[in-house]
């Protein structure tokens, strides 16, 4: 049996890619350019049972044909493609342009969730991306040597309250916390970009005393004190549709954390993808960082 393989950027493209063919698959890429690693045409090029074709998107109506073409009536999406790539670098053809008028919200969610629709109309299901990756999906319970602290699982329950409703709208599945305060709401620029962005604020906290005259001591009570590590909390859409968008956990994930200060890390049970997960972990225990999957 033949799949087709909608490819985004990273490493779950051939994660995939890998499993599929493990499992008798041929495999038809489409992988698109301004996300996918060129690496992928070495697999094309090494095993005759996948092929690789390369489109932009927006070329809805040639991923169909490419499908057609080669056979392809199931087909996965793996990897991410950022969500500005999709606000600012389509240029629709005319099936995707005729799509977009008729979405009610731009969404990320409406979107391949419309995607998805087409294709299906065009006889190619399109199954989950964990399908061929269920062992890599996080088990509930701590991951790491270390467990969450009294004062980091203060900071999951909190951040679980606030990541859920972001998740909600559609805006991101990631916030990072400290002392229950948020500091950091994914939008479209990706978990690592917002746990940085959290790290620099955090940073720019340390030796403040631009509010101190000068000679003057800060004897403000716990100025020295606040407790400022940071927590992230991820996790999956309360609609979670498991085809496409699932949260994914990797080790660039682990070397941001660290870099941002972050000491402790929740994902959701059963609906988180851990890349190199032995690495990953072994990492996080070596910074001392507290990784925990919890279910919803």
């Amino acid at each position: 049996m033949k799949l087709g393989l909608i490819a985004g950027n990273g490493r779950f493209p051939f994660l995939l890619l890998d499993a599929a063919r493990a499992q008798g698959f041929a495999v038809t890429v489409a992988a698109i350019r301004q996300e996918t690693d060129p690496e992928i045409n070495h697999r094309g090029a090494a095993d005759e049972k996948i092929s690789v074709h390369w489109l932009s998107l927006g070329e809805l109506s040639r991923l169909i044909d490419i499908f057609h073409k080669e056979g392809v009536s199931m087909a996965v999406m793996a990897g991410q493609v950022k969500h500005k790539q999709i606000f600012s670098s389509i240029r629709p053809d005319w099936r995707l342009a005729k799509l977009l008028l008729n979405l009610r919200t731009r969404n990320t969610d409406m979107l391949l969730g419309a995607v998805a629709k087409v294709l299906g109309d065009e006889g190619i299901e399109l199954i989950s991306s964990t399908a061929f990756l269920e062992p890599l999906l996080a088990q509930e319970g701590v991951l790491t040597r270390r467990a969450p602290d009294d004062e980091e699982r203060k900071n999951i329950e909190y951040g679980l309250r606030v990541a859920q409703s972001v998740a909600g709208f559609d805006i991101g599945q990631t916030v990072v916390v400290a002392a229950q305060a948020c500091v950091a709401v994914e939008a479209m620029e990706g978990t690592d970009a917002a746990i940085e962005r959290a790290g620099a604020l955090m940073r720019s906290l340390e030796g403040d005393d631009s509010t101190l005259q000068s000679g003057e001591e800060d004897t403000s009570p716990g100025a020295t004190t606040l407790e400022r590590r940071l927590t992230v909390v991820k996790v999956a859409k309360p609609k979670q549709d498991m085809r496409f968008d699932v949260p994914v956990i990797g080790i660039q994930t682990i070397e941001t954390m660290i870099a941002a200060g972050a000491s402790c890390l929740s994902v959701e049970a059963g609906r988180t993808l851990l890349f190199d997960r032995e690495t990953l972990l072994e990492r996080a225990s070596e910074a001392g960082i507290a990784i925990v999957a919890a279910a919803r």
